[in-house]
């Protein structure tokens, strides 16, 4: 089967271009499943009902989520009550919503895993342990995929090499910028450490490059507005066996 995973949404120039090039790039490339990171898809950051609802109407079949998914308030309760949506598994116990799903697809049964790492994050319980929690929950899937929403390249890479053969697939998300090292990982799991942003292409991660440089050069609070122009959609997508889990490909997707 033929899996899309989307990198992080942002604002409504990220969930407007993506409703544009989505239906028919899916079409062209016999998608059997989306997945789309939405938790930057809210005007002004994190995730609302609307922005969720937006990118399901636009043909995305799943979303995960990241340390900005309970920025809006107004989310909380369509994150405990759908089975779509998930948040970091290892987010503190009690938090709104759950970090593991499985999606019946009739002909095959996925199982999607939303990590966060703890480098330079905030605090959360360690993704090591925590997966190894989920994996016996999900024995009835024979394809798993991790969205590990992470900061640092090499805790990233760590983990891609500690669920090989153990999972189909771990994609990284969270730092907006694609990564060049999509491969299959020598236990047959597709890996790439980070599968970049839809949204702006002329941007710092989204945010119009003035503010983000005048942030960073006096320190001083910013209002991180989204930036105009061009937007490009990036992901990947991963061929899975469906019999064996295993992953067959790894082809980085780049929409502008």
């Amino acid at each position: 089967m033929n899996i899309l995973v989307i990198g992080d949404v942002v604002s409504s120039k990220g969930c407007e271009f993506l409703r544009g090039v989505l239906p028919p790039f899916k079409k062209l490339k016999g998608i059997d499943l989306c997945i789309a990171n939405g938790e930057n898809s809210a005007v002004g950051n994190g995730i609302t009902p609307f922005s969720a609802q937006y990118l399901f109407d636009s043909g995305v079949d799943f979303l995960t989520t990241g340390n900005h998914v309970y920025r809006r308030r107004e989310f909380y309760e369509m994150l405990d009550e759908r089975d779509d949506i998930i948040r970091p598994a290892n987010f503190f116990k009690g938090n709104p919503g759950k970090g593991y799903a499985e999606i019946d697809l009739g002909f095959a049964k996925a199982g999607v895993i939303n990590l966060a790492g703890t480098v330079y994050m905030d605090r959360c319980d360690n993704p090591f342990l925590t997966v190894d929690e989920i994996l016996p929950k999900l024995s009835g899937c024979k394809i798993i995929l991790v969205d590990f929403h992470a900061e640092a390249t090499a805790e990233k890479r760590a983990m891609g090499f500690y669920l090989d053969g153990r999972v189909s697939a771990v994609f990284g998300t969270h730092t907006h910028v694609m990564t060049n090292d999509a491969v299959i990982l020598p236990n047959g799991t597709a890996y790439i450490t980070d599968i970049g942003m839809t949204g702006p292409k002329n941007s710092v991660l989204g945010v119009k490059p003035e503010i983000s440089i005048e942030w960073l050069k006096t320190g001083m609070p910013a209002r991180f507005d989204t930036a105009e122009g061009e937007c490009m959609l990036n992901g990947c997508i991963f061929e899975i066996d469906n019999k064996t889990g295993k992953a067959l490909s790894a082809e980085p997707v780049i929409i502008e």
